[in-house]
C-alpha cells in the first residue's frame, strides 16, 4: 500500500488589500490545508471580523438633537445665572430694537427669561421713533442738539402722551403676554423722579435733568417679582412736565437701586475706536479710558449722554455698565449669560 505523506503548508499570507491598508497585523493565526482544502473554521472567521472592527476608523459621532443642544446651552449658562440670581439689572430699551417687531419680541422674551431664572430686571424706555412718527403726523419737525431732543411746550405734550399713554402700556402688555407680570410707571408716579430744568434749557426747552430719585415705589414691586416698566417723563416740584433722556433715567435708577448691572440697548455695536469702523469695537474699558476717548473726540453726538450716564452710575456703586447692540437678536442674553458679550462693557 502506497502511503502519501501530507505536505505541511506555511501559514496563509494576508491579502494584498490588507497589506496596503492601515489595519494592524492580524493575530498569529495559522490556517492549515490538506489536499482536500477545508474551509476556515467559524472561530477563525469570528477572529477576522473582530480584528477588522477593532481596527476600522471610528465613525463620526451622531449630531446632537435640538433637545440636547438646548440642554447643553442651558448647562453652560448655569454659572452666569448663579452669578446674577437675585441681583437687580436695569435695562434701557430703545433704538433699533424698538423699531423692529422681531427684535422687540426678542428683547421682551429675553427679559422674561432673565426674570424667570431669578434676575430682577427693571425696564426703562424712551420712544424716539414713535415720538417722531406722531410729531410728523401733526406737521411738527423733530429737532436735536447733541443727541438730546429740543422740546417746546407743544412737543412736551406729545412726548408725554406717546411715552406714558402709548409706548409704556404697549410694553407692559407684551411682557404680560410673554408670561411675566409687569407694572407701567413714569417718573411722576410715587415721586419716583423729581426733575429740574436742564442747564441748557434756553436751547433745549422742557428737557430736564434728574434732581432726585426716590425708589420707594419700586422696591416692593421688584421684591414681588414684578417687572417695572418706566417711561422717561418726570415733573419738577411745581408739577411742570419734563422730557428726560432715557439713558440718564436708567443710569440714575441703577445707582439708586444698587443694581449689579446697567445695560443700554443702542443702534451701534458699542463704543468704537473709530466711529466709521464697526470692527474697532472696544470690548471692555474703564472710566479713565472712556473719559480719554471723549476728550480725544472719538466719542461724540448721541453716544456722549450714554457714556456719561454709565460713568455716573458706576461712580455711585453700579458694578458694570454695558452699551450693547440692540440690532443683534438676543443681545441681552449674550451680554449677561456668556463671556462673549454683545457690545462694550465699562467697569468702575
Amino acid at each position: 500500500m502506497l502511503t502519501v505523506k501530507p505536505q505541511t503548508l506555511h501559514p496563509l499570507s494576508l491579502p494584498e488589500t490588507l497589506k496596503t491598508s492601515n489595519l494592524k497585523p492580524l493575530p498569529n493565526i495559522s490556517l492549515s490545508q490538506n489536499s482536500k482544502s477545508k474551509p476556515p473554521s467559524k472561530s477563525i472567521i469570528r477572529c477576522l471580523k473582530t480584528h477588522h472592527i477593532a481596527n476600522s476608523p471610528p465613525s463620526s459621532p451622531a449630531p446632537l438633537s435640538p433637545g440636547l443642544t438646548r440642554v447643553d446651552v442651558l448647562s453652560e449658562s448655569l454659572p452666569f445665572i448663579q452669578k446674577f440670581r437675585g441681583k437687580t439689572i436695569v435695562v434701557k430699551y430703545g433704538g433699533a430694537a424698538m423699531k423692529s417687531q422681531s427684535l422687540q419680541a426678542s428683547v421682551i422674551n429675553d427679559l422674561v427669561l432673565l426674570s424667570v431664572v431669578g434676575l430682577r430686571p427693571v425696564f426703562v424706555h424712551g420712544g424716539g421713533p414713535e415720538i417722531n412718527h406722531w410729531l410728523s403726523k401733526l406737521g411738527l419737525k423733530p429737532n436735536f442738539l447733541n443727541g438730546l431732543r429740543v422740546t417746546d411746550s407743544e412737543t412736551m405734550e406729545i412726548v408725554e402722551m406717546v411715552l406714558v399713554g402709548k409706548v409704556n402700556k404697549h410694553l407692559v402688555s407684551l411682557i404680560n403676554n410673554a408670561g411675566a407680570t409687569s407694572v407701567g410707571l413714569s417718573g411722576k408716579d410715587g415721586r419716583l423722579l423729581t426733575a429740574r430744568p436742564s442747564t441748557k434749557s434756553a436751547q433745549l426747552g422742557f428737557v430736564g435733568e434728574i434732581a432726585n430719585v426716590d425708589a420707594t415705589i419700586l422696591r416692593p414691586l421688584i421684591d414681588s417679582d414684578l417687572i417695572p416698566v418706566i417711561a422717561s417723563v418726570a415733573a419738577d416740584e411745581n408739577g411742570q412736565s419734563y422730557n428726560i433722556n432715557a439713558d440718564t433715567v436708567a443710569g440714575e435708577l441703577a445707582a439708586a437701586l444698587g443694581a449689579e448691572k446697567l445695560i443700554l440697548l443702542t443702534d451701534v455695536a458699542g463704543v468704537l475706536k473709530d466711529k466709521d469702523d464697526p470692527g474697532s469695537l472696544v470690548k471692555q474699558i474703564d472710566i479713565k479710558g472712556i473719559k480719554q476717548m471723549v476728550d480725544d473726540g472719538k466719542i461724540a453726538g448721541g453716544m456722549i449722554p450714554k457714556v456719561n450716564c454709565c460713568v455716573r452710575s458706576l461712580a455711585q456703586g453700579v458694578r458694570t455698565a454695558s452699551i450693547i447692540d440692540g440690532r443683534v437678536p438676543h443681545s441681552l442674553l449674550l451680554e449677561i449669560l456668556t463671556d462673549e458679550g454683545a457690545g462694550t462693557m465699562i467697569r468702575g
